[in-house]
């Protein structure tokens, strides 16, 4: 007689299962996160080593690709001997190193998970598997579906269990080859524990069973889990539970087995004579693990030490510009850092600043024609406010062969018989002449450059969907103040001030999502960078500045402004608010943009494997734009591939330190925040959004088939929430391959321009968010502005850093030889600001 469960004991197993199943979102929310996310609890290397016995992730390169580093001179010897130091003593060192450099290791990973499942195999001669995935996968993905089926799932409001129990008494033809399965579903409640007792039978074995199961379909299992805590996640929503979706996997498994072998087969427990071993045992003293740490230790401070040494060796003193010339704010991301030095160095009378993309716009965004509306500040934001979209002039395109009505019999063959001639004609043309089309993921759709948006709340403010329409005007002057004091553009603001949100246009590409602004949700930032905008241009609002001590002239215009990644164009918003003399100059700002974009351009096509970087600017300029949108193009662009730095501090900080596209970077004023306060706001963020995005490209590529996507040329889109291989398989998670493959897998150095001390009372404010810093899943590091010293965070603490790096000195004309390499390029001071073509 086997022990009955309770709803505590099954909750408990749900709880687990959430805590470690994958976190990704659908495809158009594609949020980049930490992949290891359940064992941040842990310290890094005690982490990996965790995941990796637990559930097979590699969770380091191989050691042939430290070794070969360390060959190519990619590790150095003072790098790798202080790793090896800080464990262990001098005297150890020599015997450490011969055996990291030739010792014989086996690199086969034995995960627990799975062990207990597989007994099926082992003891029963039989794979549910092969039985249940394929009809698993198909109810699930249709129940789930977003547009890609014609008709909807009958009953989706019901819950995944009602929807499928009213499917079965409706239909003649059953879901199950057998009566004993079919009758749990109609006439039980389906309890965990009671389907567990006839498949496992002991009590004691039912969760890490529950483990084994779901793990064997990672995506699509954290997919529903995602889904049941943030239901808001699809647009067209489902009722959906992992206990509805476990629960119909477990009656699958029975009707397998009754199928196969009868209903008088024995529980697994029964059979089975030793249990497998404990699927979270702590991990043991390991000298494949040992190595693997300090072979990523000297990895990645033989870079950082690099860093160090050239933003410590130069001074940071602001000088002033020479000529008059605009400011321009950017998001933070590491793909806006080369645009910025290209735009100071052909205006020297220019200023940059770092701030996250979405601009302190707390909001939800609603098109006009638009049924729903969607999130574009960070995830973890709930705001209380929606901006609306009007007067949209433009006509959104379409193409005729998408129509719904080739999904009848008759219309559907006469639809293929003539335009579907046509559509083969428009798309040999298009694998020749890419072009922007219908099907494109194009930035600047996002937000029409005529429409108006609601921005300004009436008086009272009106409401939808429990939302307020737009912000009042003390609401728009606190989210000025506070951005401007941020990122320390709060005196001797310029003319202009263009605000400049970035996204990104492919076709043909299911991760476009992870390409737009992930401080926008994924989404681009034209929206956020019109409303900072028009907030800031407002004189009430400049009134209340004014009140509070924030100067801002008259004269001085903020202009939204959209910057396309992918393509390098840019496009600016609400321009009627100019003055003739403003339009003036402004067209004149707009040649200096246009120019600077073009060079960036050429600096990424270095990267780019059919794309030459000898041609002249122009023609690598519209090839750059012709592969964004070529439909046999898996690499539109290369993304946040590279990311290795956060970088903390006021611009001249880094302006003659060249990072290769690898940092960061958040303006701040250390000497405006003496309390601290600015710095635990960046942190708060820097940390989890840019940690985030550091640690899932570091997963996706050194385990890309199980912490990444693979290959993104065999994937097919399932429901319209992710991707497979094939029509049957498992939802795919983490980053594709060709996003991942010339990423340095290593952890991301933040880097604060201010005293320790202050950092250190930021750090106890932090909360639990200091885990990513003290457990060092992103290192920490800071260089004082009074005496430019060098401090580490190691162990709760700061401690003094010399850089051992000599930092290469060049020219800029120097520099056009190295954007030539295809290889990471070293950090290197340039010994002038000239750009030159």
């Amino acid at each position: 007689m086997t022990k009955k469960t309770n709803s505590n004991e099954e909750e408990l197993w749900l709880h687990n299962l959430r805590h470690y199943l994958p976190t990704q979102s659908p495809l158009k929310d594609f949020i980049h996160h930490n992949t290891l996310h359940a064992f941040q609890e842990l310290p890094f290397h005690e982490a990996l080593q965790q995941a990796s016995e637990t559930f097979g992730y590699r969770s380091y390169m191989p050691l042939e690709h430290y070794r070969k580093a360390y060959a190519g001179g990619r590790i150095s010897e003072a790098a790798l001997d202080s790793a090896i130091q800080r464990r262990f003593s001098k005297e150890s060192l020599a015997v450490i190193k011969q055996q990291l450099l030739h010792g014989t290791y086996n690199e086969a990973i034995e995960a627990r998970i799975g062990a207990m499942h597989g007994c099926w195999h082992s003891e029963y001669h039989f794979s549910p598997e092969k039985q249940v995935h394929p009809t698993l996968f198909r109810i699930i993905g249709m129940y789930l579906d977003q547009g890609i089926s014609t008709k909807p799932f009958p009953g989706v409001q019901r819950g995944l269990l009602a929807a499928v129990r009213k499917l079965e008494s409706d239909s003649y033809i059953s879901l199950f080859q057998s009566e004993r399965a079919r009758l749990l579903l109609l006439h039980s409640q389906c309890k965990l524990g009671h389907l567990l007792s006839i498949l496992v039978g002991n009590p004691e074995w039912y969760e890490q069973y529950l483990f084994d199961q779901q793990f064997a379909h990672p995506g699509w299992s954290g997919m529903v889990a995602v889904l049941e805590a943030q239901p808001q996640s699809l647009l067209d929503g489902r009722k959906i539970t992992l206990h509805d979706f476990i629960a119909l996997e477990l009656l699958l498994e029975i009707d397998a087995l009754d199928s196969a072998f009868g209903s008088t087969w024995p529980p697994l427990a029964d059979k089975v004579k030793q249990r497998p071993s404990e699927l979270f045992a702590t991990p043991k003293d390991n000298t494949l693990f040992q190595a693997y740490a300090l072979w990523q230790e000297a990895y990645e401070f033989t870079y950082y030490d690099s860093v160090l040494a050239g933003l410590s060796s130069k001074s940071s003193t602001e000088t002033a510009s020479p000529a008059a010339g605009f400011d321009a704010l950017f998001c933070i991301d590491d793909r806006e850092c080369s645009l910025r030095r290209h735009l100071e160095s052909l205006h020297p009378g220019s200023r940059t600043f770092g701030t996250p993309g979405f601009f302190n716009i707390d909001c939800y965004y609603q098109p006009e024609h638009g049924k729903f509306h969607t999130k574009i500040c960070p995830a973890p934001m709930q705001p209380g406010f929606l901006i609306k979209e009007s007067h949209n002039l433009g006509k959104t395109a379409n193409d005729t062969h998408y129509t719904k009505k080739s999904h009848g019999l008759l219309l559907g063959w006469l639809i293929a018989q003539t335009l579907g001639f046509s559509s083969a004609l428009k798309l040999f043309i298009n694998i020749f002449k890419p072009s922007v089309g219908p099907a494109t993921t194009y930035s600047f759709r996002h937000s029409q450059q005529a429409s108006s948006l609601s921005i300004l709340a009436s008086n009272p403010p009106q409401t939808s969907h429990g939302l307020q329409i737009g912000y009042t005007i003390e609401e728009m002057a606190d989210r000025v103040e506070s951005l401007l004091l941020s990122i320390g553009l709060h005196k001797g603001v310029q003319e202009f001030v263009y605000v400049v949100g970035h996204g990104a246009s492919s076709i043909n590409n299911t991760h476009y999502a992870g390409y737009d602004c992930g401080a926008c949700s994924g989404r681009p930032g034209s929206v956020n960078a019109r409303a900072f905008a028009t907030m800031a241009n407002h004189p009430q609002v400049r009134a209340i500045l004014a009140q509070r001590g924030l100067q801002l002239d008259e004269n001085t215009r903020f202009i939204g402004a959209l910057h396309d990644t992918t393509r390098d164009e840019i496009q600016f918003y609400d321009l009627d608010t100019l003055s003739e003399a403003q339009k003036a100059a402004h067209t004149a700002h707009v040649a200096v943009f246009e120019k600077a974009l073009q060079a960036n351009a050429v600096e990424r096509s270095r990267r780019f494997e059919l794309l030459s970087s000898h041609k002249s600017a122009e023609a690598i300029h519209k090839g750059v734009k012709h592969r964004s949108v070529s439909l046999f193009e898996p690499r539109p662009e290369l993304n946040h591939a590279t990311n290795a730095l956060c970088i903390i501090g006021p611009r001249s900080f880094t302006k003659q330190v060249f990072l290769d596209r690898r940092a960061f970077m958040n303006s701040y004023d250390p000497d405006l925040d003496r309390e601290g306060k600015h710095l635990l706001r960046i942190i708060q963020a820097a940390a989890p959004v840019c940690g985030g995005i550091n640690l899932e490209y570091y997963f996706s590529r050194v385990d890309n088939y199980r912490l990444g996507a693979g290959t993104k040329l065999p994937h097919n889109v399932m429901g319209l929430i992710g991707v497979a291989n094939g029509t049957d398989g498992d939802l795919l998670t983490g980053l594709p391959r060709q996003m991942v493959e010339v990423h340095e897998p290593v952890r991301l150095l933040m880097v604060i321009y201010q005293e320790r001390e202050i950092i250190m009372k930021v750090l106890q404010e932090f909360g639990g968010t200091a885990e990513w810093l003290d457990r060092q899943w992103v290192h920490l590091a800071c260089i004082e502005p009074e005496t430019g010293a060098c401090f580490l965070y190691q162990n709760e603490e700061f401690v003094p850093y010399q850089p051992q790096s000599k930092p290469l000195h060049i020219y800029s004309t120097e520099l056009d030889a190295y954007l030539k390499l295809e290889s990471d390029l070293p950090v290197m001071l340039l010994e002038d600001t000239a750009w030159n073509m």
